[in-house]
């Protein structure tokens, strides 16, 4: 009877739960600078939600170790579903792969939602004398010649950036020396500036394309985006079978009861329906997605599965 009693309990109090929450401001913890890619997304959807559940959202950036600092400090946050932090291929599946963490991606969190795909793009500086690439057939002769005279910036060691360039190098059978970054925004500007010949980078460079400040050669998905039809697939531009693409998500600590856990995946799930986000989100290359809780658990055990493959046939080392 006693155990009956506490399952009621303990029942009707979840639902009490589910039903205040949230009755205070939310966190959202963007584990990189402001001005990339993440941050963008993550304050895009901060807006929309803040507006459909009544509060405040505040968007926190906490970069640091390729997002590492951030993704640990939702670790270690209350697991009452008022602090959430964005994340992706690059936290919770590649960083894992290569460093040693102080936290641990599947145990140490709740999966929410995807929020988005995406592919990434090979930058170069259209003014720049030395490395004045129009094609990605002309950086690979290039490379090729001159083996370790080209640098490539990514937005961190171990971030998707780095995996996508090394894959280039693997596949392409050429030379470059890698630049990391402490986000997307900073890598984009010393391209721009002449200061390093190329950057893989996250979609949010976009905008430097569309001004003529950057150029577009090649993406690294294994299909033109409907947004850039024109530029085309790193396969397509001389590296057959490449394909690297990265996706975000957002996650809780461990242990975030269900009820608030259903209440956060369908306020992202509402949000990213949005018509006005959802233009926002392909305006700047990415693509919206969303799954349950279980469906992003299974992606991220799928990317292990892919990157653990890559990473040791192309002899990939956290530097």
């Amino acid at each position: 009877m006693k155990i009956l009693i506490g399952f009621a309990i303990a029942f009707f109090a979840g639902l009490v739960h589910a039903q205040a929450f949230p009755n205070k401001p939310l966190k959202f913890i963007v584990p990189y600078p402001p001005g990339g890619g993440t941050d963008i997304l993550g304050r895009a959807l901060g807006q929309v939600i803040g507006e459909s559940v009544g509060q405040t959202v505040i968007v926190e950036n906490r970069p640091g170790a390729n997002g590492a600092v951030g993704s640990d400090i939702v670790a270690k946050s209350p697991p009452d579903g008022y602090t959430v932090g964005f994340a992706g291929s690059s936290t919770h599946v590649l960083n894992p792969l290569l460093y040693k963490l102080n936290y641990d991606p599947v145990k140490d969190f709740t999966p929410i939602s995807t929020v988005a795909t995406t592919s990434f793009v090979v930058v170069v500086n259209p003014t720049q004398a030395s490395f004045n690439f129009n094609t990605l057939a002309e950086l690979i002769a290039y490379a090729k010649a001159n083996p370790g005279k080209l640098s490539y910036a990514s937005f961190g060691n171990a971030s998707a950036g780095h995996l996508a360039g090394e894959m280039f190098k693997y596949q392409a059978r050429v030379d470059m020396v890698h630049v990391p970054y402490k986000g997307s925004a900073p890598g984009q500007a010393d391209v721009i500036a002449g200061q390093i010949p190329l950057m893989f980078s996250d979609m949010s460079g976009m905008p430097h394309v569309k001004s003529g400040r950057l150029r577009a050669l090649a993406v690294t998905g294994g299909k033109r985006l409907s947004f850039y039809p024109d530029i085309p697939t790193i396969a397509e531009a001389g590296v057959p079978g490449y394909d690297v693409q990265g996706w975000f998500a957002v996650y809780g600590p461990a242990g975030l009861p269900r009820p608030v856990l259903d209440r956060l995946n369908a306020e992202f799930v509402k949000a990213l329906n949005n018509p006005a986000i959802r233009e926002r989100l392909t305006g700047l290359g990415l693509e919206p997605s969303t799954t349950t809780p279980e469906g992003l658990a299974a992606l991220m055990r799928a990317d292990r599965e892919k990157w653990i493959k890559l990473i040791a046939e192309a002899k990939i080392k956290a530097e």
